[in-house]
């Protein structure tokens, strides 16, 4: 037993070794790192160079709950309720409405083309219906688009996993007539409702203690905020609430509550949610069976044209109608509803209770997760471009620990002057950033200089900037009005609101 512990700790440390050399890779050749992780899963199966069996279910689909748990509770600690907020009735109506609207399409279509039973084409839209938050939030972090179109779909990706499970598990029944919809529905508010609750109450107890238990180590506060997401997911799944949206709303508002050492929470949650991801997309790529996906292919391209074509930007258009979205924005978030991990772990439900009956339908949605994951995520950034999405204006906030920071209540941003901005050519003192936030450092050409009031920005510049937390919106603002009409913003009456007039 010792030596087969001693083996698998061998390869668990080299897997994560690769995993995480891989994602500096995946960001050079521009594919997303859940490709090569699944990747590496398959290599290791039984069809690869590890021959390593595995087929059990149901481990994989409570350790991807659990996996999802982490990632989730990650977005919503990283997430600003000042930006989250505007959102929220939007992203809340795409991650339900938009959702029922999103298998509806899907599994009618799906059965009319493919000649599955009813039930099986409703199972692939209650399955796929989710966009999936961990590849939202890794390609978003990375592609600088309007903050209200990046708030929208993380929130929408952060809350939607709740009722896709909920959709999924009540779908997987021997048979649809067994279903009692009004049941259901009411079933379905019941959880979301006090899965909210739950989140609301273990956050907010969980930030009045952390600001007052004054630990020992600075090392304790991570352990402390990670544990009390967990124990929310873990409080709404015993109240029979949806655990996912305790697990997010908890986080959220752990997040902004200005709890000791915030950054170190940030850092420490980071590192837990690249950990899930790497053990989640292995595990994945174990399951797997190359020898069946062949067949999977074409069902795959037709599933995910119906999903990506029809049923999203349908499911988009029908729940933002009454939130006066343009359409600029209506097809950047069509596109950019990602699917990942959270489809293929959802596939796992249906296939632990109904049996094997229900393989094919996790390996068609293992083939389109992996073609249409690298069809959307190769083309986002040249679509937000031609939509005019794109605001490389915005200042994004570095995760470092740095402790005489949170002792001033001060957060670190990082502004890079892209071509074409009217930032370009700007003095220092011209920004008249607001009392509490200063440029402390420029980076130009490779060197860095502490700027004076009468140095001139440039095109390529990147800027560090210190702002309080009670400076930190007005700044950003600023910063946003003086790149889009320059010096004379106030003059032209830009505000820089997030979402331009």
């Amino acid at each position: 037993m010792t030596e087969s512990l001693d083996h698998a700790l061998l390869i668990g440390a080299l897997v994560l070794l690769v995993a995480v050399a891989a994602v500096r890779l995946s960001t050079r050749v521009g594919l997303p790192s859940l490709l090569i992780y699944l990747a590496i899963g398959v290599l290791l199966g039984e069809s690869g160079f590890g021959q390593i069996e595995f087929d059990n279910y149901d481990l994989t689909r409570v350790l991807g709950v659990c996996a999802l748990a982490v990632i989730i509770a990650e977005g919503g600690l990283s997430a600003r309720w000042s930006t989250v907020r505007p959102v929220l009735a939007p992203a809340v109506t795409l991650a339900t409405f938009g959702v029922v609207i999103s298998v509806a399409v899907v599994g009618v279509v799906v059965h009319l083309l493919l000649d599955v039973p009813l039930q099986t084409a409703l199972l692939y839209g209650a399955v796929l219906s989710s966009t999936d938050a961990a590849a939202v939030f890794s390609t978003l972090r990375r592609l600088l688009v309007r903050p209200r179109l990046a708030a929208t779909l993380e929130a929408e990706s952060g809350i939607n996993d709740a009722p896709a499970v909920l959709l999924v598990i009540a779908l997987s029944v021997p048979t649809l007539s067994d279903l009692v919809w009004w049941h259901e529905l009411l079933l379905m508010a019941y959880e979301l409702a006090a899965g909210a609750v739950v989140g609301v109450l273990v956050g907010v107890a969980g930030a009045f203690a952390l600001r007052r238990a004054a630990l020992p180590a600075v090392g304790l506060y991570p352990l402390a905020a990670a544990g009390l997401t967990i124990l929310a997911y873990a409080a709404g799944a015993t109240a029979h609430a949806s655990g996912f949206l305790a697990v997010y709303v908890c986080g959220v508002i752990l997040g902004n509550s200005r709890i000791p050492h915030r950054q170190a929470v940030l850092g420490f949650a980071d590192g837990l949610a690249w950990l899930a991801q790497i053990g989640l997309f292995v595990l994945l790529g174990l399951l797997a069976s190359p020898a069946r996906l062949s067949s999977a292919v074409w069902p795959a391209l037709v599933v995910g044209t119906v999903l990506v074509v029809v049923a999203r930007p349908l499911s988009v258009l029908l729940s933002l109608v009454w939130f006066r979205v343009g359409w600029r924005d209506q097809f950047f978030l069509s596109w950019a509803g990602l699917r990942g991990a959270v489809p293929i772990v959802l596939a796992t439900i249906p296939l632990s209770l109904l049996g094997p009956d229900m393989m094919p339908l996790f390996d068609v949605v293992f083939v389109l997760v992996v073609i249409f994951t690298v069809l959307q995520t190769t083309t986002l950034a040249p679509v937000a471009r031609w939509l005019r999405v794109t605001a490389p204006a915005e200042a994004t906030e570095l995760r470092v620990e740095t402790a005489p920071l949170d002792e001033m209540n001060a957060d670190l941003l990082q502004l890079s002057v892209p071509p074409g901005s009217h930032l370009a050519g700007m003095y220092i003192d011209e920004l008249r950033l607001p009392q509490g936030a200063a440029v402390t450092l420029v980076l130009r050409d490779g060197h860095g200089f502490v700027p004076q009031p009468n140095d001139r920005l440039r095109s390529g510049d990147n800027l560090l900037i210190v702002a309080t937390s009670a400076s930190r919106d007005a700044a950003e603002r600023r910063l946003r009005a003086v790149s889009r009409r320059g010096r004379l913003a106030r003059w032209y009456g830009e505000t820089g609101d997030a979402q331009p007039h």
